[in-house]
């Protein structure tokens, strides 16, 4: 296994510990701290969009993403969650018309 495969399968394990900390908070709320732990869920949720967000940069540094062109690779990922942003708001608010979203 090479460092670039290790760093991959981190961001995938971190992918799956943010989303389960996100169903838990759907569950039981965002400010529910969880029996022996100190943070609610929405800190804890942070904490693993850290851990992740720490793997990414680690695979971009590699420059295994988007080739070495580290600046480039910010701007381009800046540009997509731009992107993301904005489809994010445009089916939130058709999910309002759905009568799905208070």
């Amino acid at each position: 296994m090479t460092r670039e495969d290790h760093l991959l399968v981190i961001i995938a394990e971190e992918c799956n510990e943010v989303a389960q900390r996100a169903t838990k908070a759907l569950r039981f709320g965002l400010e529910e701290v969880q029996p022996g732990q100190e943070q609610n869920n929405s800190l804890r949720i942070l904490g693993e969009l850290a851990d992740l967000l720490t793997a990414f940069d680690m695979l971009i540094e590699e420059s295994a993403v988007m080739g070495r062109a580290n600046l480039d690779a910010c701007k381009v990922l800046v540009e997509m969650r731009n992107a993301k942003r904005a489809k994010i708001e445009k089916f939130l608010l058709l999910s309002a018309e759905c009568g799905r979203l208070a």
